[in-house]
């Protein structure tokens, strides 16, 4: 394993810079941090967090990073909602915590490693972040304990918390069929999106079990006004089914006012369900029926699993499940 003796070899300078660099003191020349920070960079040295918290009489630091928070959907909303499950757990467990927004789109000046690196993070939480993301892959790869959020990431030392989101949006499907509806489309997330793909799995094993040929899908990437203008182009087209399940509570919004648009009245000519349990669901008219996760809980318990990889505890469940719940309103017809 790379040591700090190894840095200071590499940046021709002694050990005790290499540790004032880390810890950044003050009143050091900015060519000397650039060269040590370099020779980590190529040596893939990680500071051990926890102990330079320990020596300085700090707590651990946990950190959410979050990503895409700029887009159009409903990314910005749930992070927050999660973030008061991250606080509520760290504030009473004694840890401290840090946030780190970022798009990799745009991403330029500071990866996710020198972002935890340089402010001694000692396990990460990510949400909005995409596998196939050469940041998240950098970051997973690192050695630093990761956690996601509705993020399947497997290794020695990560973990990640969501919903039976499979389980979830089959429950939904079934719930319409009790309703009378069979004729369904599918307003779906981003293609590339764990959650869309799991969501998509329990739609299919609903239809299956009822055997009744699958429905269609249009993927509007969980923006609000993608899904209007695709539901609106639908409807226009002549496509009228029974009802139409998305699976975010926004896409459920946008899919509302393309139908108000198109002559069309919920729940009496068309039932409209969600996904996510946003709080202005009661508040829309009619009141949105939607699947809802309990973000708080999705925060609180990726705090926990990231606490749990801190500490080295012995980990049975690296994926851990929080529940949902079904809510039926006015935007279902009975």
């Amino acid at each position: 394993m790379v040591t700090i003796r190894d840095v200071a070899k590499r940046a021709g300078v002694t050990i005790g810079t290499v540790s004032r660099v880390f810890n950044h003191y003050p009143k050091l020349l900015p060519e000397t941090v650039e060269k040590v920070e370099r020779a980590a960079r190529e040596l893939r040295y990680i500071p051990n967090a926890n102990a330079r918290s320990l020596s300085s009489k700090r707590p651990p630091n946990l950190c959410l990073i979050a990503s895409g928070l700029l887009g159009g959907d409903d990314r910005d909303a749930m992070t927050g909602i999660c973030l008061k499950g991250i606080l509520e757990y760290t504030t009473s467990n004694g840890l401290e915590m840090s946030l780190y927004c970022t798009d990799s789109q745009t991403q330029t000046q500071m990866s996710f490693t020198d972002y935890c690196r340089r402010h001694a993070v000692s396990c990460a939480i990510v949400t909005g972040i995409k596998t196939d993301d050469p940041y998240f892959v950098e970051l997973v790869t690192s050695g630093i304990p990761v956690v996601g959020i509705d993020l399947p990431i497997e290794g020695e030392h990560a973990g990640w918390v969501s919903v039976d989101n499979a389980a979830a949006s089959r429950e939904a499907v079934e719930i319409l069929f009790s309703h009378g509806m069979k004729k369904l489309l599918i307003v779906a997330g981003k293609s590339n999106a764990a959650v869309n793909t799991e969501r998509l799995r329990g739609v299919h094993a609903a239809f299956e079990r009822a055997g009744l040929p699958l429905p269609p899908v249009v993927h509007a990437d969980f923006d609000e006004e993608k899904a209007y203008r695709t539901a609106l182009e639908r409807f226009a087209g002549g496509e009228r089914p029974d009802a139409v399940f998305c699976f975010s509570d926004l896409m459920a919004l946008g899919v509302m006012r393309a139908a108000r648009e198109a002559g069309l009245r919920v729940p009496e000519d068309l039932s409209v369900m969600g996904f996510d349990g946003m709080p202005f669901c009661a508040m829309t008219q009619p009141p949105l029926s939607t699947v809802r996760q309990d973000m708080r809980a999705l925060g609180f318990e990726a705090a926990h699993l990231a606490h749990d990889l801190m500490r080295g505890r012995n980990i049975r469940e690296f994926h851990r499940f929080v529940p949902y719940r079904p809510e039926m309103r006015g935007s279902v017809r009975s």
